[in-house]
């Protein structure tokens, strides 16, 4: 098991450092476009870095001074770390010296996107007008717009490089390098770099060699996919739910003559899509399903209840395993933007989602409870989990640790009085340990009332 005390304790050290400088422009990015994404304790262990960058001016500390600075424990500290780290705002590298040592971490902050690079960006501008609504999301995009300029109504006066400067021979300028700047210049150290914030999304959340197996090389050749197109189609294809058939007709309807993909031309080609799909709707990554790469169950007729449920939540969407546990209402706002949020920030897959909500409902009387998701979400992220069956492998080794979690959030609202009781739960569920103090909860009871809501679904379907 990984919590975050076997990745980080009080007594690391840290030292930070910065790719650019922080703008003014940048601090209002910062707090209208980017915070409403990861919060504000993100938001202000952010900024809490950028003042130790100046304070420690490379020095080391402990991880208790920014307890200290952030009135928090170091739990919350790591969490919200790794919200930075995942929407591009920091970079985190650690020395790990011997095993009875402290370690040392280098906290490396990025400046965030300009506002143009923000409201382009797909993945980024479409959550954020999920988050805040269209009409808030209008008036950012109007404040942070530039006025433009007519400029074919102006001549260009601008002078060339060789009209302002005269020629200097080679060998003067080798040897001016050389005796003033020293070597450190001519290597490119010391310059102050910027390198503005960007996420990152693993190639495996869309199948590339499906998408290129049944692309014609003479009609999209591989080097019309550049890096930045493929990284467009990644994007896309998540925010969407494309998959790469439906994307090959995409391309192939914006690559011109000349081989040339246009990204813009693509991103509207993809939004076209989708609204012809879902009727106009936004998207919201609550409908998207398991993706193809990571179904264990996909051509596999299941031989047992627990593949059964396995290939179940592989194939239904967060949004409609809510639904069936409802009994066929609709989830409530809370509910979905719950789940949406744990997607979004710990980009956890659809079908991982799906054993998250399962597992909690059993749990917990039938309720989501943000704190007790959140932190599972949190510790499955951290592990890199990606199928239906890691997310029900690691939920039954770790049973009794998740029930301690729910155990201390019952203690913050009631007394938790010890009820021993034993229960036949689903295989992968299997746990030994005492069950919350709710009497009038079974879950054995509530076990087959999910599994009867999911018959029918799967009848229906």
């Amino acid at each position: 098991m990984q919590h975050h005390w076997k990745e980080l304790i009080a007594v690391d050290r840290y030292t930070v450092q910065s790719r650019g400088v922080l703008q003014e422009v940048d601090r209002k990015v910062l707090t209208l476009l980017y915070q409403p994404l990861i919060g504000c304790r993100a938001l202000a262990l952010y900024i809490t870095l950028w003042g130790e960058l100046e304070l420690l001016d490379g020095q080391e500390a402990t991880h208790h001074r920014l307890m200290a600075l952030m009135q928090c424990g170091l739990p919350d500290i790591y969490s919200e770390r790794l919200k930075l780290e995942g929407i591009g705002l920091l970079n985190t590298y650690v020395h790990a010296k011997e095993a009875d040592e402290p370690k040392l971490f280098l906290y490396e902050l990025r400046p965030p996107l300009a506002p143009d690079q923000f409201f382009r960006d797909e993945m980024l501008s479409v959550f954020l007008r999920r988050q805040v609504g269209r009409h808030l999301f209008i008036q950012l995009s109007n404040f942070f717009a530039r006025p433009s300029i007519d400029e074919t109504k102006f001549t260009q006066v601008t002078r060339s490089f060789s009209d302002v400067f005269s020629a200097v021979p080679a060998e003067q300028i080798v040897a001016g390098l050389s005796e003033e700047a020293g070597p450190e210049l001519l290597e490119g150290k010391n310059h102050i770099r910027r390198d503005e914030a960007s996420y990152v999304l693993d190639d495996d959340v869309f199948d590339f060699e499906l998408f290129f197996a049944g692309l014609s090389k003479q009609l999209v050749p591989r080097r019309a996919v550049t890096a930045k197109v493929k990284e467009a189609i990644k994007k896309l294809a998540f925010l969407y739910g494309i998959p790469p058939l439906e994307m090959q007709k995409l391309v192939l309807g914006v690559i011109d003559p000349a081989y040339h993909i246009d990204i813009d031309a693509l991103r509207r080609a993809a939004r076209e899509w989708y609204e012809l799909e879902h009727g106009g709707v936004e998207p919201r990554l609550v409908e998207r399903v398991q993706p193809l790469a990571y179904r264990m169950m996909e051509n596999i007729e299941p031989r047992t209840k627990e593949e059964q449920l396995m290939k179940q939540l592989e194939t239904i969407s967060p949004r409609q395993l809510l639904k069936e546990i409802s009994g066929g209402a609709e989830p409530s706002l809370a509910d979905l933007q719950l789940i949406e949020d744990v997607m979004f920030k710990q980009q956890l897959l659809p079908g991982v989602v799906n054993v998250l909500i399962y597992y909690v409902m059993l749990r917990t009387n039938m309720k989501l409870s943000k704190k007790y998701v959140e932190k599972i979400a949190s510790h499955w992220a951290r592990k890199k989990v990606k199928t239906v069956k890691e997310a029900m492998e690691l939920a039954k080794e770790e049973a009794k640790t998740y029930q301690n979690w729910a155990n201390e959030k019952e203690k913050g609202t009631r007394t938790v009085r010890k009820v021993v009781r034993t229960e036949i739960v689903p295989d992968w569920l299997n746990m030994d340990y005492s069950q919350p103090d709710d009497d009038d909860f079974d879950v054995e009871q509530a076990r087959k009332e999910l599994e009867e809501r999911l018959k029918k679904y799967r009848d229906e379907s």
